[in-house]
């Protein structure tokens, strides 16, 4: 069986879209899940959060998208994993937006590059820019399904509307198959009455749709990405690590309950 695409998408930036990329996918891998983490966003911070050097790289994400073949050469194993995987990115990756823009099915281009690697992996994790342009096109058309990760105040609200009819408008025109997997409560302040209302508001909505696992505010998971390492690895005792931990589990549950794992 191939292994099932799932992007994580939020147009609005510092959500902790990243930190929940990397620290599932690092969570899914020590609970003996192959995992692959394609970093789609050109800032390249899924890939020097799991300890890739994105000024010395060499081949990267963008060559794939200019050459599918190139894949192969580009995917690295993470240090300290049998089971963790990356196609990592370089801040070049922008110039796709421009150098595709005429090419057609432009689109399906990340589907077919990450075809021939599927049946290698249990899940490949792509973390999407913050944005809705043609990079979090080619995610969302080639994935199975989206994680929203949702910072619990207000203004992340703002934009969730928006990203779901994209959601929907993609499913529509490009993907038949896509839906939503889930919404992870993230930077979660226990201390905050702003915070639960917020939740309570989300759940409300989207009901079991939105993970019971929540990530707290946590200064471990602020500093882990500086050392190159996810929580889980940096400080596996910290709440963010048994936070990412369960969330890891609760993602494989529903996995089963689909009849998929």
């Amino acid at each position: 069986m191939q292994g099932k695409i799932v992007a994580l998408a939020n147009q609005k930036g510092g959500v902790g879209k990243t930190t929940t990329t990397v620290n599932l996918a690092a969570a899914l891998a020590r609970l003996g899940k192959k995992i692959l983490v394609v970093d789609s966003d050109p800032q390249g911070n899924a890939s020097s959060g799991l300890g890739i050097d994105t000024k010395d790289i060499g081949k990267h994400l963008y060559h794939c998208y200019l050459d599918k073949q190139q894949a192969e050469n580009s995917i690295r194993q993470v240090d300290g994993y049998d089971n963790l995987y990356i196609l990592p990115t370089h801040i070049d990756l922008i110039g796709v937006e421009v150098e595709l823009m005429s090419a057609k099915k432009r689109e399906r281009y990340l589907g077919k590059l990450l075809q021939p690697f599927l049946s290698a992996y249990d899940y490949v994790v792509v973390d999407c820019p913050p944005s809705l342009g043609l990079l979090t096109l080619n995610a969302l058309t080639a994935a199975e399904s989206v994680i929203i990760p949702l910072q619990c105040e207000y203004f992340a609200l703002e934009g969730l509307s928006q990203l779901i009819r994209t959601i929907r408008l993609v499913k529509n025109s490009y993907n038949n198959n896509l839906y939503i997997e889930g919404l992870v409560l993230t930077m979660f302040d226990r201390r905050n009455k702003l915070t639960y209302r917020v939740a309570k508001e989300v759940k409300e909505h989207f009901k079991e749709k939105v993970y019971t696992t929540v990530i707290p505010r946590n200064v471990r998971l602020s500093e882990c990405p500086s050392h190159g390492k996810a929580i889980v690895d940096y400080d596996k005792r910290s709440s963010g690590s048994i936070s990412y931990m369960n969330l890891g589990r609760e993602f494989i549950k529903r996995q089963k309950n689909k009849g998929r794992i």
